[in-house]
């Protein structure tokens, strides 16, 4: 059997030729940025969220333009109690529109909700409310029952009209509370948590 050159180089080892080290920092930057991405979108998606405070109608809890720590993870794997503050999409928002609250819940499936006399009663007894430095400028609210699955919120700010609630949307479904607040971040001095 004969060989040819031409055939020697087709068996010859070939030279693979060598990407410049600036290429290969780039793709492993650009590898690094990607996943990075992908981990903030999922535990943005499922863990946690910023949420930034807009309006009067958490004062005094809290104040417009303050940052909150939002634990969705709270919710994937409980309820919403009595107590906690919520991100919740606003059950009122108009053309599909998904504006956001962030409200306390004072009522929860199977609580008689009622306001009577400027104060609040939850299954017949008067809530006492540290959270609130006012008392409710609002006509009397006749007794509602929270429904399964349904929370009944309100904003700490209990001047007239100053919250946009469940007094005037009716009880919210649980597929619209998206998260519980557990801190403030920012401004630094009002760093706490919830």
């Amino acid at each position: 059997m004969s060989v040819s050159p031409s055939d020697l180089n087709d068996h010859a080892p070939r030279q693979v030729s060598e990407k410049p080290r600036w290429v290969k920092e780039m793709l492993e930057w650009a590898k690094t940025v990607t996943i990075s991405f992908l981990i903030v979108m999922v535990l943005h998606l499922f863990v946690f969220n910023l949420s930034t405070v807009e309006g009067h109608s958490m004062e005094p809890t809290l104040r417009d333009r303050e940052w909150l720590f939002v634990n969705k993870m709270a919710y994937l794997i409980g309820s919403p109690k009595v107590g906690d503050i919520v991100i919740l999409e606003d059950p009122a928002a108009y053309d599909g529109q998904k504006d956001y609250l962030v409200k306390r819940v004072v009522g929860v499936e199977g609580d008689r909700i009622e306001i009577y006399n400027k104060e609040l009663y939850r299954n017949g007894v008067k809530v006492t409310e540290k959270y609130t430095d006012v008392e409710i400028e609002d006509l009397d609210f006749m007794p509602i029952v929270v429904q399964k699955g349904q929370y009944f919120v309100m904003g700490d700010n209990r001047h007239a009209r100053a919250s946009k609630d469940s007094r005037i949307f009716g009880t919210v479904p649980r597929t619209l509370i998206h998260g519980r607040a557990d801190f403030i971040l920012w401004p630094f001095e009002q760093v706490k948590a919830l």
